[in-house]
């Protein structure tokens, strides 16, 4: 694949991704409970990738036994441990420093890359991994504003940044023997009838027949996830994976977009700030090549 299209493919998928915060806000504001968020958000990606796949695609159904522990592991790990550790995270800390920790991940990912599979561990890429953290932090708003934590919070928000980490590492493995769209079907096939187990289907009902309900779960299933997802693994063929995970940095940065767009929430110098350092560290990726 076209380096530069894998390229647009990573950063298509973090433009996605920043809009979970705007999803889950209308959930939210619906009344749709936790439990539920994950269950809709997972089963509901199971089943429009089972429709499309049947009808577009079907090869992806099959797999070797042997690689199942792969498929295991992203579902669960990457993907529904995620949602548990770190939705209660944000329980325990602020839900800046939430999301600071969570976006460690491109620097587990990076580490994991140099340890696993000899990938160079550059200046350009630790400068960029530097400068983006640096803009999470400043997007996030924790500097000059209210910050709390506890020990135990920090412990399941790093957590959250590792198991987030893990999806790439799960995918490299994964896309040695199939193609992306096998290993975004089996991860979400895993994940999915997992988070069976959280759902409250009477309570869904209500929630689906508010406007807010059905727009935010078509926003969450579609555009947050079935779409990043595609995306991602898709650019993670042409792009070596420290690279993809720091450019997936880009989320934060739309999501306040997005949150200062539909939600009038506020712009700030730290915000202005924090955004040209997410940019300006996917152009020094770009331009180590």
């Amino acid at each position: 694949m076209n380096k530069t299209i894998s390229y647009v493919y990573v950063i298509l998928s973090a433009v996605c991704w920043g809009f979970i915060g705007f999803s889950n806000r209308l959930l939210t504001e619906a009344g749709m409970t936790l439990g539920n968020r994950v269950f809709v958000r997972n089963f509901g990606t199971l089943l429009v990738l089972t429709v499309v796949f049947a009808l577009f695609h079907r090869q992806v159904f099959c797999i070797r036994l042997k690689h199942l522990p792969i498929f295991l592991g992203s579902g669960l790990i990457s993907i529904l441990l995620l949602s548990v550790v770190y939705f209660q995270c944000q329980t325990m800390c602020s839900l800046s420093v939430a999301a600071v920790l969570l976006y460690l991940a491109p620097s587990f990912v990076v580490l994991a890359s140099a340890v696993l599979w000899k990938t160079p561990l550059t200046k350009g890429k630790i400068a960029a991994l530097c400068v983006s953290l640096l803009g999470c932090i400043m997007v996030s708003g924790m500097l000059g504003g209210d910050m709390t934590a506890s020990w135990a919070g920090i412990g399941l928000g790093v957590a959250s940044g590792m198991c987030y980490a893990s999806y790439t590492v799960f995918s490299h493995y994964g896309l040695a023997h199939y193609e992306s769209y096998t290993m975004i079907y089996w991860t979400f096939l895993v994940a999915g009838l997992g988070s069976a187990f959280f759902a409250d289907i009477p309570s869904l009902l209500p929630v689906f027949q508010q406007p807010k309900g059905a727009i935010g779960g078509i926003c969450v299933i579609i555009v947050a996830t079935v779409l990043p997802y595609i995306f991602y693994t898709k650019g993670l063929e042409g792009v070596e994976s420290g690279r993809a995970s720091i450019i997936t940095n880009i989320e934060p940065v739309v999501e306040t977009l997005v949150g200062i767009t539909v939600f009038h929430e506020a712009l700030t110098v730290w915000t202005v700030l924090g955004v040209g350092c997410v940019i300006g560290c996917v152009a020094l990726l770009a331009r180590e090549g």
